[in-house]
């Protein structure tokens, strides 16, 4: 069912025909004629009826077919003119809205209403901010997802606004890191917006969020206070814009493309490629859970992986292993300098 408007099934479709060469439409006569049972007559009866396409059936006169030009005229005009009245109703709201838009912002922001950077302390005045922009976006979406796979709920929230995007022409570009491809929800939620248009690959390590819409605004989260989520800063400042689309830009470059559908060899190599930035770390010294923050990973994943690198190198702690590492590397840069 469609607003109270059936769909014409082949059923109806085989009953209005029969019906168009006997002159009218007869329950018993119509079950018969088409082999099925008097209910399912009955229920195409209702159908062909609901949709104009057989009279009403007075007391003492037949059923007959109706001309589908005038059902059709008699069922859409309704529905066009509730169109015509909900986009006078969406026009008068953006009327409205947009008439308190500039005392909003002058009350928010006061004196920096005008400003190129507005820190937003508030996690909802963030949403709202990030909606607004989205909503008037006509390009490009550009963004930076830092942290591993996301949670199901957010990529949720997310997939809606994406595919809107992308159903406006918009064009929209996603990195995350190598790690996500780990996530399962991730993985679906990628798969389907891909298959939308939009273009996803992860990369090593991302440092932070990142969101840019129309190379105009850019979204910054703020250094986390507390346990909840961190506020953000709004960037509009053309070079400071400019900057993080070249930032992006050349991160992307070097990204790799976020196949759901990968081989298991492509999935080995980015595998290995985690293990030596982990080995990478280790060797500046870093703590397991600055290691896991920098890769995107669970700090019980990461060391898990530095618990197989120890036992593959034959280390027995912690130090050992940082010193055979460190060890590595010098030797790895002597050898290319000397070839060099």
């Amino acid at each position: 069912m469609n607003d109270g408007i059936p769909h014409l099934d082949e059923l109806a479709v085989a009953a209005y025909e029969r019906a168009l060469r006997l002159g009218s439409f007869d329950d018993a006569e119509m079950a018969t004629g088409l082999g099925v049972d008097p209910a399912r007559a009955e229920q195409a009866r209702k159908t062909l009826q609901d949709l104009r396409l057989l009279s009403a059936g007075a007391p003492g006169r037949p059923v007959v077919p109706l001309d589908p030009e005038a059902a059709e005229a008699e069922l859409v005009t309704p529905l066009e003119l509730a169109i015509a009245r909900r986009r006078r109703e969406a026009a008068r709201i953006h009327r409205e809205m947009r008439s308190l838009a500039a005392a909003y912002r002058a009350r928010h922001r006061g004196p920096a209403s005008g400003a190129t950077v507005t820190v937003l302390d508030d996690v909802e005045d963030v949403r709202r901010e990030i909606d607004r922009v989205r909503y008037g976006c006509t390009r490009e979406r550009m963004s930076l997802q830092s942290g591993g796979g996301r949670p199901p709920g957010l990529l949720e929230a997310d997939r809606e606004h994406t595919l809107e995007l992308l159903r406006r022409g918009v064009r929209v570009r996603t990195l995350y890191q190598h790690t996500a491809r780990a996530s399962l929800a991730t993985r679906t939620y990628v798969q389907e917006i891909t298959r939308q248009g939009a273009e996803v690959r992860t990369v090593e390590e991302l440092s932070e969020r990142l969101i840019v819409y129309d190379r105009e605004v850019a979204f910054i989260p703020k250094e986390p206070t507390g346990g909840g989520p961190p506020g953000a800063a709004v960037v509009t400042e053309p070079t400071v814009v400019g900057y993080l689309c070249r930032s992006f830009e050349s991160v992307w470059q070097i990204g790799r493309p976020f196949e759901v559908d990968g081989q298991p060899a492509e999935y080995q190599q980015l595998a290995e490629e985690v293990r030596q930035s982990i080995l990478r770390l280790m060797a500046l010294g870093l703590k397991d859970e600055v290691i896991a923050r920098r890769l995107g990973m669970a700090t019980r994943t990461c060391r898990r992986h530095i618990s197989a690198i120890m036992e593959d190198m034959g280390a027995v702690s912690r130090f050992q292993a940082g010193l055979m590492i460190g060890r590595q590397e010098t030797a790895r840069a002597e050898h290319d300098a000397a070839d060099r």
